[in-house]
């Protein structure tokens, strides 16, 4: 029976992260009785930990291999004590050792899980916030950052700030939600505290900045709150566009970054804008935006979309056959979010009926989320926009501010931005607004997309079915 445990360990390399087989799996010895399979691991910790994580993986590795459906499979962990041979390999490994080996790489909710069990490492990087409030893990790590040419300049620029040596000091990143701009910054977080240096590192969203500072001011801490940013070594601001209109809040922030790029600090910022869209900002501040790397992120293409799902599926634990993959990858033109949405819509169909994900199962699934690509051009948001909210294009246009009207508008003004060339300026004009205004209503509906308030779900539907009426097509080779 080893050809069939091989069969049954090759899906298990393909649905497991690298490092998780090497731990958890590679040490196994397998014997295959009719749906039954035994595994014999090296302690009866191994088999707790088997058990409370990857049991529904193993049945889903070994069904197709077995013919069978997942949940007719029974697997039986065994430990030399129960009888088993005792594989030699990793037998002597402590559970301690086990875990650490793990822990870097695994999956988010079984990571939280067993991390909860060990006791903590007694040197943890120093990460510090302008509140003091240590900042326990990172989410992210360039490790699970998949690179392609959308983001190849961006990702460069982002692990050279992390060497104590890099040339390069401050990085803006600019981009569409959902295209990695919050993994990079964090990625880079994690790999500069983790440099052996223990920096002291701020990471927020410039809204998170405001209304500290707004907070600091209430509590008449304004200068302990400038004497915690200005002892900093690195400052990760994302979404600096909010800062727009909002001259104290500038002024802070020139005043940290202009310190910390004086001291030969490192800084990177994230906008949904480029720095020169940015016309209601302090002129000093934008040149201090400007005064490293600028880079962009944009749409993953198709192969880099294909690379995406199997990390995603890797990480989900489920095997993802090839045919799967390329259908997914070859529909879905939008952004990463809708690439993990996607995927976990249908690992979740498949799990409702009992079965492995297939092309017929995909085909349904993928249906939802990506038609016949027809574009979206003002003329079709407009439209569709309209449909949406049922208003005409009159009321679309006019100075109205009732809710439905500056909705509408707002929704039209980040589809525009989303899904078309068209500047600031030229969406603007078709409105008869000014550039600013454009600008801050994305801001208000990218807020409220990232709050998920009752208003921001309103307009994620809104956004959801107009995308999906349109196809949202993207050429490959972007």
């Amino acid at each position: 029976m080893q050809g069939t445990w091989a069969d049954i360990s090759a899906n298990l390399k393909k649905m497991l992260d690298s490092g998780i087989f090497r731990v958890w799996i590679a040490p196994l010895r397998a014997v295959v009785d009719g749906t039954e399979l035994r595994l014999t691991v090296p302690s009866a910790f191994m088999a707790e930990w088997l058990e409370r994580h990857l049991l529904k993986t193993l049945r889903e590795a070994a069904a197709p291999v077995l013919g069978v459906a997942a949940d007719a499979v029974r697997v039986r962990l065994l430990t030399a004590q129960d009888g088993g041979e005792a594989p030699k390999a990793a037998a002597s490994a402590s559970s301690a050792e086990l875990v650490a080996g793990v822990l870097p790489r695994f999956g988010r909710c079984a990571r939280a899980e067993a991390a909860a069990q060990m006791p903590l490492p007694e040197a943890l990087p120093r990460l510090v916030d302008p509140a003091q409030r240590p900042l326990a893990r990172w989410r992210h790590s360039f490790e699970d950052f998949i690179i392609g040419p959308s983001n190849s300049m961006a990702v460069a620029a982002a692990r050279d700030i992390c060497q104590r040596g890099g040339q390069v000091r401050t990085l803006f990143v600019t981009g569409a939600s959902g295209l990695g701009k919050t993994h990079l910054t964090q990625s880079a977080g994690h790999a500069i505290s983790g440099d052996g240096a223990s920096p002291r590192i701020a990471y927020l969203t410039a809204e998170e900045f405001a209304s500290r500072f707004v907070q600091a001011l209430k509590c008449k801490d304004v200068e302990g709150f400038k004497s915690r940013l200005r002892e900093l070594d690195v400052l990760l601001l994302e979404d600096v566009h909010f800062l727009q209109r909002k001259k104290a809040m500038q002024e802070l922030a020139l005043a940290v970054i202009k310190g910390l790029q004086d001291r030969g600090g490192r800084v990177i910022l994230t906008s949904s804008f480029a720095p020169r869209e940015l016309r209601d900002m302090d002129p000093q501040l934008v040149s201090h935006f400007c005064s490293g790397i600028l880079t962009s992120i944009g749409r993953p293409d198709r192969e880099m979309r294909s690379r995406i799902l199997t990390h995603k599926a890797r990480t989900f634990q489920v095997l993802l056959p090839d045919e799967v993959r390329d259908l997914l990858a070859s529909r879905l033109h939008g952004d990463v979010r809708q690439l993990e949405s996607c995927l976990n819509s249908l690992i979740f169909k498949a799990r409702l009926l009992n079965c492995g994900l297939n092309v017929d199962l995909a085909m349904e699934v993928v249906g939802q989320y990506a038609g016949e690509a027809q574009g979206l051009d003002m003329e079709a948001i407009i439209r569709l926009v309209c449909e949406s909210y049922g208003l005409s294009e009159a009321q679309l246009r006019s100075r109205s501010r009732r809710q439905e009207c500056v909705q509408g508008r707002n929704t039209v003004f980040y589809l525009a931005r989303k899904h078309t060339e068209l500047s600031l300026e030229d969406i603007g004009s078709a409105f008869n607004r000014r550039h600013s205004t454009v600008l801050r209503s994305i801001t208000a509906v990218e807020r409220e997309l990232a709050k998920e308030s009752r208003l921001g779900r309103q307009i994620a539907r809104a956004v959801s079915l107009i995308e999906r009426s349109a196809g949202c097509g993207v050429p490959d080779g972007m």
